[in-house]
This record gives C-alpha cells, sequence and structure tokens, in this order.
C-alpha cells in the first residue's frame, strides 16, 4: 500500500491504461512524425530565402519547394488528428478504469470511510473532475512531446550552424523564465486553495439538491441559498485574486519570450559584418528563430493542466490505496453451520469507543433482537455481523468460522442486510427486486413481492412491476421503498437475515402484514431484527438488551420482564405511548 502511494501521477496514469499503453505509445510516434513535418518547412523556407538573393529565376524550383511544403504541412495535419484519436481512445479507457476501480474500490472499504467522505466529493471525482480532464490527458502526452521535441530539434541544428547564433537566440528565453518563476510565486498554496474551494462549492451544490425537500419544508431556503452563494464567491475570488498576482509576470513572460529577433538580428548582423557568418546561414537562423520559443512557450502553458492532472489522480489515489477490509481473495475455512458468536467485541468510531466487550450468540434458525435506547450501539452491532465494518477487537465468527477467515463476496452471499434508509436505484421495481438475485424469474420476483406484502400497491401502479421508482425511489413513499427493500433480501434466500429498524417508516397495519411475511420468509434461517416497537419483537427467542456499548440483559420477553431493569422500562414506555397513540392524544 505504501508503495503504491509513492507512485508517480505517470506510473498511476500507465497503470490504469494497461492493455492501452500501446496506444499512448503510438500517439507519441505520430506526434514526433508530426514534428518532423512541421521542422523541415522552416529550412525549405530558408533555402527559398537563399536562392531568391542568389538570383535563382527558375520558378519550378520554387513551386516544387512550395509543395513539398504543402505536403508536409498537410502531412503535419494529419499526424495530429491520427495522433490525438489514438490519445483520446486511450484516455477514454483510463477513464473508464479509474471509474470501475474505484466502484470496485468502495464496495471493499468500511462503511466509516464512506460516510466520513461527502457524497459530493465521491460523485465530483468519480463524474465531473474525471470528465475535465480527458481532453487534457489526451491531448498533454503526444502535444507536450511534439511541443518539446521541436524545439530541441531546432536548437541542435542552430548549434550546428554556428553556436553564437544559437545562444543568441536563446537570451530571451532566461528572461522569461525569472518572468515565470515570479508567476510560480505561492502556486502550490494557490492551487490547493481554488481546489479546496473549488471542491466546497460542488459539494455545497449536491447538498443542496439533496436536501431541497427539507430545504423547502423548514423554510430555509434562503440561508441554505446564502451557504451556496458565499461558497461560489470564495471559489471566485480566490482565483480572481490569484490570476492577479499572476498577471504582471504573465504578461511580460509572454512578451519577453518570443521577442527572439532582439538579439538574433544585431548579433548576426555583426558576425555577417566581420564575415564570421555566411549571409545564408544568417538568414535561416533567423527563420529558425522564430520557431523555436512558441513551442517552449506552449509547454509551459500546460503547467496548469498538469497541475490539475495531478491533483485529481491524486484524489483518486487517495480512494483505491484506503485500507479495505481485511477479507481474504479466497476463503481459508467454511462455516460449518449459521450459529453468530461476537467473542468480546470491540468497536471504535471516530477514535471514540463505541462497544466495549460484546459477548453474544445468536442460535442458527433462531429469531433474535436487538433493542435498546438510540444511540446505545444496536445497529453498529447489526453493521459489524454485516461485515460493514471490522471488528477494532475480539472476533465475529459464523459457524465457528471468523469472517475475516472468509472471501467478502462468499460472506455476502450468506447474508441479507435491510436497513431503514434502502436505497432503490432508478430502474423498475422489478429489477429493483431482481438485484436480490441476478437470474430471477419474473414469477419469482412477483411471488416475494406476495409474500413480502408489495404486490397489491405494486399492482396499484400505473405501469405495475414495470414502474420506475426514480432516484433513490424517490416516486415511492418510505414505507413502500422498504418493502420492496424487504422482498428484495428475501429474494437472496441468505441463511442469515438482519433487519435494521427496517419497518420503521411502516405503518402499524403493514408493519404486522410485513412481520407476518417475514415471520414465514425466514423460517428455518437466523434472523436478527431492530426495532423502535418493541410490541413487532416480543415473540422473538431471544432479546438481547445494549445499553452504552454493553449487552445489559438478554432472554426471551417474559424473562426480561420478570428480570426487571431497563427492558421493563422501555416495554412500560412502549405501552404507554402506545396507549396514548391509540386513544388521539398524540394527535390532540
Amino acid at each position: 500500500m505504501k508503495q503504491e502511494k509513492e507512485k508517480s501521477t505517470f506510473q498511476w496514469i500507465m497503470e490504469f491504461a494497461s492493455i492501452r499503453k500501446g496506444m499512448y505509445i503510438l500517439s507519441v510516434i505520430i506526434a514526433i512524425l508530426g514534428v518532423v513535418c512541421s521542422i523541415i518547412p522552416f529550412f525549405l523556407i530558408g533555402n527559398i530565402t537563399t536562392e531568391l538573393l542568389s538570383g535563382n529565376r527558375d520558378w519550378s524550383f520554387y513551386l516544387r519547394e512550395v509543395l513539398v511544403m504543402a505536403v508536409l504541412w498537410l502531412c503535419r495535419g494529419i499526424c495530429h488528428s491520427v495522433s490525438t484519436t489514438c490519445s483520446h481512445k486511450a484516455t477514454f479507457h483510463v477513464l473508464g478504469t479509474i471509474r470501475k476501480r474505484l466502484c470496485d474500490k468502495l464496495a471493499k472499504l468500511p462503511l466509516g470511510y464512506v460516510l466520513d467522505t461527502p457524497s459530493g466529493s465521491l460523485k465530483n471525482i468519480m463524474v465531473e473532475r474525471l470528465d475535465s480532464i480527458e481532453t487534457t490527458l489526451a491531448h498533454i502526452l503526444p502535444e507536450f512531446t511534439s511541443n518539446l521535441l521541436a524545439p530541441l530539434c531546432i536548437l541542435i541544428y542552430l548549434f550546428a550552424i554556428d553556436w553564437r547564433m544559437a545562444l543568441a537566440s536563446l537570451i530571451t528565453l532566461p528572461l522569461a523564465m525569472v518572468c515565470y518563476m515570479g508567476m510560480m510565486i505561492g502556486y502550490e498554496d494557490n492551487y490547493k486553495n481554488v481546489i479546496t474551494k473549488t471542491k466546497r462549492l460542488n459539494d455545497t451544490a449536491v447538498e443542496y439538491i439533496n436536501g431541497i425537500e427539507v430545504i423547502k419544508a423548514f423554510g430555509k431556503a434562503e440561508s441554505s441559498y446564502e451557504k451556496f452563494v458565499m461558497a461560489a464567491r470564495e471559489g471566485a475570488e480566490c482565483y480572481v485574486e490569484w490570476m492577479r498576482s499572476c498577471n504582471v509576470f504573465f504578461s511580460l513572460a509572454m512578451t519577453v519570450a518570443p521577442s527572439t529577433m532582439i538579439a538574433v538580428l544585431p548579433i548576426g548582423g555583426l558576425l555577417c559584418k566581420n564575415g564570421s557568418l555566411a549571409p545564408d546561414d544568417f538568414i535561416l537562423t533567423i527563420i529558425l528563430s522564430v520557431g523555436l520559443i512558441t513551442p517552449l512557450i506552449t509547454c509551459m502553458s500546460y503547467s496548469d493542466d498538469i497541475a490539475r492532472v495531478k491533483t485529481i489522480v491524486g484524489e483518486v489515489t487517495e480512494v483505491l490505496t484506503q485500507p479495505e477490509l481485511k477479507r481474504p481473495e479466497k476463503s481459508r475455512k467454511q462455516p460449518e453451520n449459521d450459529t453468530i458468536r461476537l467473542n468480546n467485541v470491540t468497536f471504535g468510531y471516530h477514535e471514540k469507543e463505541i462497544l466495549h466487550g460484546i459477548n453474544m450468540e445468536i442460535k442458527v434458525g433462531t429469531v433474535n433482537a436487538l433493542v435498546g435506547p438510540s444511540g446505545s450501539g444496536k445497529s453498529t452491532i447489526a453493521k459489524l455481523i454485516a461485515s460493514l465494518w471490522d471488528v477494532k477487537d475480539g472476533s465475529i465468527s459464523v459457524g465457528n468460522v471468523d469472517i475475516r477467515e472468509m472471501a467478502l463476496e462468499d460472506y455476502n452471499r450468506r447474508v441479507a442486510y435491510v436497513s431503514q434508509d434502502n436505497f432503490l436505484f432508478d430502474e423498475t421495481i422489478r429489477e429493483n427486486i431482481r438485484m436480490g438475485r441476478q437470474g430471477a424469474t419474473d414469477a419469482e420476483v412477483e411471488e416475494v413481492a406476495r409474500k413480502s406484502g408489495c404486490h397489491d400497491f405494486i399492482m396499484q401502479l400505473e405501469n405495475g412491476y414495470d414502474t420506475i421508482v426514480g432516484g433513490a425511489g424517490g416516486h415511492l413513499s418510505g414505507g413502500e421503498r422498504q418493502r420492496i427493500a424487504i422482498a428484495r433480501a428475501m429474494l437472496k434466500d441468505a441463511p442469515i437475515v438482519i433487519l435494521d429498524e427496517a419497518t420503521a417508516y411502516t405503518d402499524p397495519e403493514n408493519e404486522a402484514i410485513i412481520q407476518a411475511s417475514v415471520a414465514k420468509l425466514v423460517k428455518g434461517k437466523t434472523l436478527i431484527v431492530i426495532a423502535h416497537r418493541l410490541s413487532t419483537i416480543m415473540n422473538s427467542d431471544q432479546i438481547f438488551v445494549v445499553k452504552d456499548g454493553n449487552i445489559d440483559s438478554q432472554g426471551t420477553h417474559e424473562e426480561l420482564l420478570a428480570l426487571g431493569g431497563l427492558y421493563k422500562e422501555m416495554w412500560e414506555a412502549h405501552i404507554s405511548v402506545k396507549d396514548a397513540a391509540e386513544g388521539g392524544a398524540l394527535y390532540a
């Protein structure tokens, strides 16, 4: 992992290119051919000028030279087109590889990292920011190569003609570099500041759009919009301020650098006068020096583009080099059964310990409930069992096999996890349910929907099972989304089912239907339920009471009531609230 972080940006790009490395190499070779085609006309112009001054009146000679130049310029254009086409193909492959690797990586990362990273940041990296470097990445290799190679070849030839004139043609370059270095003062800090402010703007925009319902409902449109405007203003101001500080140096550099004639003409004139430089060499030097600096300026202009590519690739590799869940590629052992044991499990989040030495045994084929006050650690236990996080200390085993000895894919097949916030893809209801088991028939999908209590409402929709649910299931109610999520989990037919307050958004009538359906569907399976309504879990085989990250007590409903303590207090509070709700007191 450390070695991966030490890779250069170029090494990462070549790794992402994989089988398309050859396309980049081909694009550079063709770009070099284009450079050759663009350099030769300078020599032809020098030859034409020399012949004119010597009195040559053979117009066929000039016509031939001009035609050769035209062919060479045409070849230069063709080489440029082919070169960029090759590099674009390679770049599209690179971006596709990056997105695929990011998706694969996110599936292997602990849930904590994903929760800590703003969703807007991940979206921007995978979509907008990667798209923004496509053109740069496609052009930078062939064009940077050609623009650097052309002046290098010209300079070598100038030294071959006369080293004094070669040096004369370079006099303006160090002066321009001094101006350029002035532009680079504080460059890294300024660039990071612009990137940070831009990311903040993007994250704020995503947050504003995703939270528009809450913003409208609570009358926060003005304050939320002001937050967005402030982020946009800060982004613009830091960029404008940076450009203002660079403007003088940039203008000087762009003025000084191409002014090669300031030195070439007087020095060449003196050398010609004293006879140490031939007039035709002087003319050729003048022509070649014109094409010497401009490509170098073009190379210098790539500095921002290179920095942007480096930054974005750095953001990508920061994700790709994050520590994954500790799982082998292939399972080292296979569980004997589906009995789950938590042995002295501790877990911390943000350096704060949440679970303190949890010991539990969940027997195969039983119904188990986790209850406790909000923030006690119930959902954390469920997520650890679902392998969304790794334990800090201790172990979780299934069938006497530590889950860290099982491949993530193998373990995921054994567990179906349904939370209260279930995500539905912008597909049909049928396809969202079928994600539980790819290859399931339409009849199987509809059968599990019936058993899960969602067939009736699905058939009332305009297009039935072919209804598009919208982004994140936005066209459906919270209860409808949950029933579909439960159907999806049931279709998976996993031996271990975890329902993390999966009925939180359903009304009591539908909750009872779902609970009855779940009871039938999980027959013979190991079921773990977290529920806020204690009446729905009172028939569980075993109830674990979680308090402040510890198991306070465990037993059946009757045993816990007889024991007294926290569970009895929660039950009495639940009954009183239920009675109040039935009496209408809550809505008075």
